[in-house]
């Protein structure tokens, strides 16, 4: 599987992990405020983090700045977790419409089954065990942000879970979006050598982890 530079992949919900070989993207308003001179100093100070030079903002929901039918390879991962159902129908449609046919996406995210197994197997000794699944969940929220500063912090971090899948669930939905021959995949499993560039093996431990083709 030799990686070329003919191919156009992109990545969208990159974080740090943006390299040079993908188009990459991320929806973070910490990302385009770290874009604006005006901002770039003040949410330095704030984040202590900073994204790469090569990191677009782009937001799958809307639609990314990518021609329709052009992308051979397509990857997100724990990223549609943070997306309200809507917006996961959108992402879903969007991502296929960038795709050429027979173009390639890989998606990893959290596995709802795992997290409620867990809490059910839990349960029978631990008193506590709903605090640790509404926890694993992400969807909580432990105390409210004191300060301007953790406020900002948290607007910016987008960290909460909006929607948690299973297996199921998800393949219905990405049938529905138009996507083919979708595979539970593994870490490191594709054919198309550039996902290697872009896939964390820590990523798909606990998650649900697909490929399909358009």
């Amino acid at each position: 599987m030799e990686i070329t530079n003919k191919k156009l992949c992109v990545q969208y919900g990159c974080g740090l992990s943006a390299p040079k070989e993908w188009l990459n993207f991320d929806a973070s308003p910490t990302l385009r405020m770290q874009k604006n001179f005006f901002f770039k100093y003040f949410i330095t100070k704030i984040q202590n983090t900073k994204f790469p030079d090569n990191v677009k903002y782009g937001d799958i929901v809307k639609g990314l700045p990518v021609k329709t039918g052009s992308c051979d390879a397509v990857y997100c991962s724990h990223v549609l977790e943070h997306l309200s159902l809507d917006d996961f129908h959108k992402a879903l449609i969007n991502t296929c419409k960038i795709l050429k046919p027979g173009g390639v996406f890989r998606l990893v995210m959290p596995d709802l089954n795992v997290m409620a197994n867990e809490y059910i197997k839990n349960k029978i000794n631990n008193a506590s065990a709903s605090i640790d699944f509404i926890k694993s969940m992400g969807m909580g929220l432990e105390s409210r942000p004191g300060g301007l500063k953790n406020f900002i912090k948290l607007f910016l971090g987008n960290s909460r879970h909006l929607w948690l899948w299973d297996y199921e669930s998800t393949i219905a939905e990405l049938e529905k979006a138009g996507f083919k021959n979708i595979r539970k995949c593994k870490y490191n499993d594709s054919e198309v050598a550039e996902f290697k560039l872009v896939e964390d093996e820590s990523r798909f431990n606990n998650s649900i982890s697909l490929e399909m083709t358009r």
